[in-house]
């Protein structure tokens, strides 16, 4: 039976996949933690604990008490905010993961944490980006994942550890509000549309990106932490995806069912210009190879599926 400690749980990701994982292996086999206690959900429906990751004491405590053998390590600035606070964000996302590799090399625990498109810049192929590729980011966010994807490496090599993670284009959910990643404009369409309200994007009209919708997403940590070892090349930093898409297609897939949706653009330069260092569609055939990586979710089966649990 698995025992889990998953971090910065009341984020993004974090509370789709506690649930979702409580279901599979039982609520009290998964523990969430985050540096705030926000009395929602994921709080409520199965063993919770404050932490704060930048703590590699507490942080050792917590997963020797709860006798875990697999940590999800998801507590990270985001793009937009980590610009804002360049060094909170690289003291939280690195020294926190580097807290989190050590406490699973001493507690012998698998490891996963995902890694982003923001670790590729200006200098990575902008189309079919290759999974092995030049990776030369701006931004203290991404700067912290390429770290990130060399340090994992750097202890599957050195002390076996089994670390394993995914490159994450931006995330779509219909349970999870903006949280400061620059793709987050994507669901702030969806709420507003779902209100009856128009949307002014910060994103330039056709501006590219990766998406996934959440339940994919989901779906694929899930996916790469059951697979056998013995498959996986790469290990760390997957390039996962389901769809490339700009504002403007978005928009449309949600006028098939409000069809007064508006859409302008005022371009926020901080975030065009991040948006701007990333990949308009990367390459996912290193993950559909080695561990069979799918999606189920396109644009407009998402769209479909958002509005539906908005309306």
């Amino acid at each position: 039976m698995k025992r889990i400690v998953v971090t910065g749980a009341l984020g993004q990701i974090g509370s789709d996949l506690v649930f979702q994982l409580r279901q599979l292996y039982g609520e009290d086999a998964v523990l969430a933690t985050d540096i705030r206690n926000n009395q929602s959900e994921v709080v409520l429906s199965g063993p919770f604990h404050l932490l704060d990751v930048t703590d590699g004491q507490a942080f050792f405590n917590l997963v020797r008490t709860h006798q875990a053998d697999t940590i999800i390590h998801l507590a990270a600035l985001l793009s937009a905010k980590a610009e804002d606070n360049p060094l909170q964000a690289w003291q939280l996302n690195m020294g926190g993961l580097l807290n989190a590799l050590e406490v699973a090399r001493e507690r012998s625990c698998q490891f996963f944490t995902p890694s982003s498109i923001a670790s590729f810049g200006h200098s990575t192929p902008k189309e079919a980006t290759p999974q092995n590729t030049m990776q030369r980011p701006a931004t203290m966010y991404g700067v912290s994942k390429v770290a990130g994807e060399l340090l994992c490496d750097y202890y599957f090599h050195k002390f076996g550890l089994d670390t394993r993670g995914l490159r994450f284009p931006g995330l779509v959910s219909h349970t999870s509000p903006p949280g400061g990643g620059t793709t987050d404009y994507a669901v702030d369409m969806y709420l507003k549309a779902a209100r009856g309200e128009s949307y002014t994007s910060y994103i330039s009209e056709g501006t590219f990106l990766d998406m996934m919708y959440m339940p994919d997403a989901i779906q694929a940590v899930i996916q790469l932490m059951e697979t056998d070892a013995a498959k996986l090349i790469h290990r760390n930093a997957f390039n996962v995806s389901a769809m490339s898409v700009d504002p403007e297609m978005i928009a449309v897939s949600i006028r098939r069912h409000v069809p007064d949706f508006i859409l302008s653009y005022e371009s926020d330069p901080i975030r065009q210009k991040i948006a701007e260092e990333w990949p308009n569609a990367i390459d996912t055939s290193a993950a559909r190879t080695e561990w069979n990586f799918q999606t189920k979710f396109n644009l407009d089966q998402m769209t479909d599926d958002m509005l539906s649990h908005l309306a």
